[in-house]
């Protein structure tokens, strides 16, 4: 039998074959990339505070877990692959669901995808120095590649060539590579605690714990100056965007229902636990941080003591927390730990990212092909055609671009699709719903507000990256009415 007639054959089989734990480790696998390892030090320069640094990362964490435990009802609701996808489409119709879809493909999922390869590719550098964003191997003018975006682009390539051999593949690598990682994680807290325990830092970073200052580089000199009020305001809800970027992508594990067992069950539990573990170890890492680093510092400084937390080299806090553990070993293992965290955390979005398309195809707003399976049961050619986009965005921008465009997209749909549980509440009131969100309808709409101004702040704030986010979505329209058009 000749592959396209396989395809036809497989178009509505997935095979459910991933349990709780295959479940839990895509969630926490997706979540972990590099920013735990980084953002700190731009949000201690914005905020320059322990007691709101640390706040930022709890009311992150809150968040994402309110987010999760709204999403479980949907996902007990619609066990069906595309997850958020079927979820907006279901609540709000095809155009905001496309509109959805649209801007997955466009931003959010490729841009973490990228983001993330990129972040591979520079810690790469440290084990082989001719990998560097600075060593250009090709320019004709309009682009340039770099060495360090020529890898990014193999480790794409690649890991999508796994997951196009079947789920269990995929499955492997993110077991393997997420547990690999909450180890390693887990290891330099402990360490991190016990060592800076015999440091004066803590009590100095804990003195004043709420005494807001923010640095800011202008014409090539560092200008700190006191937040309070409103000031205070825009500068928490403009440094949150680190934290939250770091604990996106857990909704990820809704786009692969079609392959969980039990997912009425298995879905609400893994979201729970997935964002739970990594709300607590990404605490619990800033607070190792803070006993190994002073967290003001200053940017002409040689060291790590002088630099502390805000003017990290490079702004990896990670590296430099863990130099004060193992010394001058640190650079080569925490280079090696961040590799083994964005590998295994592109893995999980890789493979969940082209069941979105897949759902988007079954409805016809997707090349049609998209929505077939190859011999290994998997949407292979929306796998290629997610990796030939992300492939682009490595060319484009830069880390901190993608980081405010994913983010900012994100937060966007979030609001809608928890959003959609009032609706179809009322729209669908006898729906069969395995588990309903707890402290409706205060939990659900406390998100909707916290978010929503979150995004009102990042408008105001950074003005170019999210309004070009919204202008993306937008664009989505006259795309969708082609597509209807043309169907």
């Amino acid at each position: 039998m000749k592959d396209s007639e396989m395809e036809k054959g497989k178009d509505d089989q997935f095979k459910r074959s991933l349990g709780f734990w295959d479940a839990t480790m895509l969630v926490a696998g997706s979540m972990i990339g590099s920013g735990i390892f980084i953002v700190s030090a731009d949000m201690s320069r914005m905020v320059g505070s322990t007691g709101w640094l640390l706040l930022l990362w709890i009311l992150s964490g809150v968040i994402t877990v309110m987010a999760a435990l709204s999403y479980g009802e949907l996902a007990g609701m619609m066990p069906k692959a595309g997850g958020q996808f079927v979820y907006i489409e279901r609540a709000w119709g095809k155009v905001t669901s496309f509109l959805y879809g649209w801007t997955v493909f466009t931003v959010i999922q490729t841009g973490v995808i990228a983001a993330v390869a990129v972040a591979f590719a520079k810690y790469s550098g440290v084990f082989f120095p001719g990998i560097s964003v600075d060593n250009i191997i090709l320019d004709v003018g309009f682009v340039k590649i770099s060495t360090a975006q020529f890898l990014a682009i193999l480790l794409i390539l690649f890991l999508t060539w796994i997951n196009t051999k079947g789920i269990q593949h995929g499955k492997r690598i993110q077991v393997i590579f997420t547990s690999a990682k909450l180890i390693a994680l887990l290891f330099l807290i402990v360490a991190g605690i016990y060592v800076g325990l015999n440091f004066e830092w803590y009590a100095q970073n804990f003195t004043n714990l709420w005494h807001a200052q923010t640095s800011v580089n202008i014409n090539g000199s560092w200008i700190t100056s006191e937040l309070a009020g409103t000031a205070l305001v825009l500068a928490l809800g403009t440094a949150i965007i680190g934290s939250l970027f770091s604990s996106d992508a857990w909704n990820n594990v809704t786009f692969i229902a079609g392959e969980i067992k039990d997912p009425q069950k298995n879905i609400p539990l893994s979201l729970l636990a997935g964002t739970a573990i990594v709300t607590i170890l990404y605490l619990l890492t800033n607070i190792a941080y803070l006993g190994l680093l002073p967290l003001h510092g200053d940017a002409a400084a040689g060291d790590v003591i002088g630099q502390g937390i805000q003017f990290a080299t490079q702004d990896r806090v990670g590296t430099a927390a863990a130099s004060r553990i193992f010394g001058d070993s640190a650079v080569y293992l925490m280079a090696l730990l961040i590799m083994v965290s964005t590998f295994g955390c592109n893995n999980g979005i890789i493979l969940s990212g082209a069941r979105v398309y897949y759902a988007m195809g079954k409805d016809g707003l997707f090349f049609k092909k998209a929505a077939t399976l190859n011999r290994n049961e998997v949407p292979e050619f929306a796998l290629w055609i997610q990796a030939a986009w992300a492939c682009a965005l490595c060319l484009s921008g830069t880390y901190g671009d993608l980081l405010d465009y994913c983010t900012f997209a994100s937060l966007l749909f979030y609001i809608v699709t928890i959003a959609g549980i009032f609706r179809l509440r009322k729209k669908e009131p006898n729906a069969h719903r395995p588990y309903k969100v707890i402290a409706y309808p205060i939990l659900p709409l406390l998100y909707i507000l916290i978010a929503g101004a979150i995004c009102a702040i990042l408008l105001y704030t950074k003005p170019q990256n999210t309004w070009s986010g919204l202008f993306i979505v937008g664009l989505g329209l006259p795309v969708y009415y082609m597509f209807i058009k043309k169907k």
